[in-house]
């Protein structure tokens, strides 16, 4: 069952409410809603965590944090699903985006080469920028969406496979 599988694999709620970044919320963390599985409350968490996986830029997690608690999501699910892009996997992710970014806008591809320097960012948010961002906010909406119903029917597929079994077994 998809609940137990996330439990397994969530943070304890008690070091996350800890967590001296998140403290800016206050007492808005003592919501129980925020740390409760349920079907409503995990799709939620993926809708806003994929969402800002997608989008590049600083403090995911806190940007994360801040959607899910008025929208009375699972906390730690939204948070943690944000790390889909790491270190590892944010170089073709973004790249990814980039390339949904011109087709989307129509444009030339543009060859360019990373360089870990302010002025290659600075040059490059003008040449391979809006592709960049438009492609960031395409791929953001898409896996928001997919995430969001792709766990409610993996939800209620197990619920059924479970009422199955139970009526089988009477």
């Amino acid at each position: 069952m998809p609940k137990k599988t996330i439990q397994k694999l969530l943070p304890d709620h008690n070091k996350i409410k800890q967590n001296k970044t998140l403290s800016i919320f206050g007492d808005m963390l003592h919501d129980a809603n925020l740390w409760h599985l349920n079907r409503r409350s995990a799709r939620g968490a993926f809708a806003v965590g994929l969402f800002w996986a997608f989008i590049p830029v600083p403090f995911q997690m806190l940007l994360s944090a801040a959607i899910a608690i008025p929208f009375r999501v699972n906390l730690p699910l939204s948070v943690a699903l944000v790390w889909i892009t790491n270190p590892l996997t944010m170089a073709p992710i973004f790249y990814f985006n980039y390339l949904v970014g011109y087709l989307v806008l129509g444009q030339q591809k543009q060859d360019f080469t990373f360089q870990a320097s302010w002025q290659w960012f600075v040059d490059s948010l003008s040449s391979i920028g809006p592709a960049f961002m438009v492609g960031s906010l395409v791929c953001a909406a898409a896996a928001s969406a997919i995430g969001y119903f792709g766990i409610d029917y993996l939800w209620r597929y197990s619920v059924l496979k479970q009422w199955k079994a139970r009526k089988n077994r009477s």
